[in-house]
């Protein structure tokens, strides 16, 4: 999936460098420091804004002569936020992962405190047709990545799900105590991804990260799953770095920033 970029416009490249710079500032900029910032010169500094206040895209204070972005943008946002198709957007990398994996890869979201699987792209010996097909639901608590978007809740809500929808064991390895829980969730907040090791299916393991849009919070789940005498340890610590890069760049693709 990575593209090699032909050579870029450089002025382009110093109007988005002064965009970013007025959006991470609390407060609009002198053109002095804005050019400092951005390590440009005063009069190049002034055209690029120039031309963000001729097509509405910055203002400019009549009395302090500080500039700002206006909220064109954020309609922009908006505008590229409704046509966002997540499962669009991740198919072609679920394919790639499966093939560098050579297990089944899935998408899946939340929708009321459930895990709903919106893609599967099967592996190679299609196992995940009866485990998780589009459509099918599981519990959070039980799935890898159903654990990940329990790292959404704050203490409360989490004593809540917890409290409103039990933790019942569905396998013999099934986390079925708060305190359980609350230690496996603290422990992939760590690490940066999530396994299912058979507490949701007997027989398969899963492994599990997170999607995030720009305000950080997880969107979306990227799984790997196999059966046992294919998911052992060894294949399992090759795969955790390819489900976490996938899940990163998806995420860079909904602008979200460490």
């Amino acid at each position: 999936m990575e593209k090699k970029l032909a050579k870029v416009n450089q002025s382009v490249e110093k109007a988005l460098q002064l965009v970013e710079v007025l959006a991470s500032s609390r407060e609009p900029m002198r053109l002095g420091d804005l050019a400092a910032a951005c390590g440009l010169p005063a009069s190049t500094t002034l055209r690029l804004v120039n031309t963000l206040l001729l097509h509405g895209y910055a203002n400019q204070d009549p009395v302090t002569l500080r500039y700002s972005l206006t909220l064109k943008f954020a309609q922009i946002g908006s505008q590229v936020s409704s046509q966002m198709d997540i499962r669009n957007l991740a198919h072609p990398w679920l394919l790639e992962l499966s093939s560098r994996c050579g297990e089944s890869c899935c998408l899946a979201i939340e929708e009321n405190r459930q895990v709903v699987y919106v893609d599967v792209v099967e592996g190679p010996d299609g196992m995940l047709k009866i485990m998780q097909r589009i459509g099918k639901r599981a519990p959070l608590y039980c799935t890898g990545v159903g654990k990940i978007f329990l790292l959404n809740d704050d203490a409360a809500s989490l004593e809540q799900y917890i409290a409103e929808n039990g933790l019942e064991p569905l396998t013999s390895h099934t986390i079925t105590t708060r305190e359980g829980l609350l230690s496996e969730l603290d422990r992939i907040g760590r690490q940066g991804y999530a396994l299912d090791d058979e507490e949701c299916e007997q027989g398969a393991r899963c492994v599990a990260a997170g999607v995030r849009d720009y305000t950080g919070k997880v969107v979306a789940g990227i799984s790997v799953s196999g059966p046992l005498h294919r998911m052992e340890p060894e294949h399992i610590r090759r795969i955790i770095p390819q489900v976490q890069r996938t899940a990163q760049r998806l995420s860079q693709l909904l602008a979200y920033e460490e």
